[in-house]
């Protein structure tokens, strides 16, 4: 499909851009509500307060590794557009039935049937959004053509991203304690309805836009199956595919010791405040901005193989630089430096994820990787949380002049690993970026 470019690489993809920026702020806005509304009012006083706050991320997570699988065979039998459309619907009324209960008197239910309806929306929501978002993925293979305009795009999502969190979430605390929650979930239904509309306005190729009949024998059920071990198949046989996803399991490992200790190696190692420690998320968030919108540069430049794997390992080597540093302002600097390869390789994977899977296999793929990443990166968090409190707790230590503790031991660590990531993407990365032939029929 040809259309006339536009503000963002063409019109078409400018209204799915819209749509999608729209939605992520609104995201952010609610999430971090939520976060505060449930800390500060629902479980307020209350010991186990962290204990609940943590059931909303591993409810995000569950829908991710819950449904995430099984929703990449309907989305590659379903028309891309309505499944996008859909779940927005789907999204809005889930946020409207939340909004219209928090009208309500916290005292005036248990606490316990609060964080079940919470619970249970933000999983509904995040599954309705293992749909919408290998449906987006998709989309954006089938409306911007070549590898510099896909990792141009890849790199205006990650920006548009970067972006919403930073401005997102400072809009949260404002509207939960100065006009209530329930203006919080207001915003996100309304971008939600944004988004749908802007979809709905999108042009997408006849073939993309309408239900894909999948071939099968049996029942639904059996077809389902079928289909499901046939993705698997094909991820499995295709070599770069699994390269990509080995390399961003390793990358998840060692990234996930910065998310989670971050805060702790703030306040200690960098003798920051709690107060100060917004900056350093800033910091961040900044600099997966600028690697973002270079991105599409850089693949030009070098391609999205060499652009993959040379960016895990310059973000490794600051990772490392990261761990030695006791003065924040430093510091800061190093982190927004490590997002520009993080989100420059974040970007780099979207073509080569296009390229070498066929469009009818593109959900499934999607439905394995983002699974397998989301595992690979709470297990990491998991075992950087132990190391710090109990694996490497007293730990210290000197080595050529350098002192080390139990945090910046771990973030040093894990800048290797990040390092050994490159080191395997760039010799497991196949260096053609054909598409492989398709293993097997879909039908069994």
């Amino acid at each position: 499909m040809s259309s006339p470019r536009g503000f963002l690489i063409n019109r078409d993809y400018t209204r799915l851009w819209g749509g999608h920026a729209v939605s992520t702020v609104g995201d952010y806005v609610f999430d971090t509500t939520l976060t505060l509304w449930v800390a500060t009012e629902v479980v307020k006083g209350r010991s186990w307060a962290p204990v609940a706050v943590s059931g909303v991320l591993l409810a995000v997570g569950a829908a991710v590794l819950v449904v995430g699988p099984l929703a990449g065979v309907f989305v590659d039998r379903w028309s891309h557009k309505k499944i996008m459309l859909n779940s927005e619907l789907v999204r809005a009324a889930l946020v409207t039935v939340l909004m219209l209960l928090s009208l309500a008197p916290v005292h005036t239910l248990p606490v316990g049937l609060w964080l079940a309806c919470i619970y249970l929306t933000v999983f509904a929501l995040n599954a309705a959004g293992q749909f919408f978002s290998p449906a987006r993925f998709a989309a954006v293979g089938a409306i911007v053509p070549g590898e510099a305009d896909r990792a141009r795009a890849a790199g205006i999502g990650q920006a548009t991203t970067g972006a919403a969190s930073i401005l997102g979430p400072p809009l949260a605390a404002p509207l939960l304690f100065s006009v209530g929650v329930q203006w919080a979930m207001a915003v996100n239904l309304l971008s939600y309805l944004c988004s749908y509309a802007m979809i709905r306005s999108v042009r997408f190729p006849q073939s993309e836009d309408s239900t894909v009949a999948v071939p099968g024998t049996g029942s639904a059920a059996r077809r389902w199956r079928q289909d499901f071990a046939s993705g698997l198949r094909y991820f499995a046989g295709n070599r770069l595919l699994v390269a990509l996803l080995a390399s961003a399991v390793i990358t998840q490992i060692g990234t996930g010791a910065l998310n989670t200790l971050n805060v702790f190696f703030a306040t200690g190692n960098l003798h920051a405040s709690a107060r100060q420690f917004g900056f350093v998320s800033m910091a961040f968030g900044v600099g997966a901005i600028v690697g973002a919108l270079v991105a599409g540069r850089a693949v030009g430049l070098v391609g999205a193989r060499t652009a993959t794997w040379l960016g895990l390992i310059i973000a490794g080597v600051l990772v490392c630089a990261y761990s030695r540093q006791s003065e924040f302002v430093v510091a800061i600097v190093l982190l927004m430096l490590v997002a520009i390869p993080v989100a420059t390789l974040n970007t780099a994977m979207t073509p080569l994820l296009l390229e070498s899977t066929p469009s009818e296999y593109l959900g499934r793929v999607v439905a394995v990787f983002n699974p397998v990443n989301e595992l690979a990166a709470m297990l990491s968090a998991a075992v950087a949380g132990w190391l710090a409190s109990t694996g490497l707790a007293g730990f210290g230590g000197h080595f050529a002049g350098m002192t080390f503790g139990p945090i910046d031991t771990i973030f040093a660590a894990s800048g290797i690993v990040i390092i050994l990531a490159g080191c395997y993407a760039a010799i497991a990365l196949p260096r053609e970026r054909t598409i492989e032939p398709t293993p097997l029929e879909v039908s069994a």
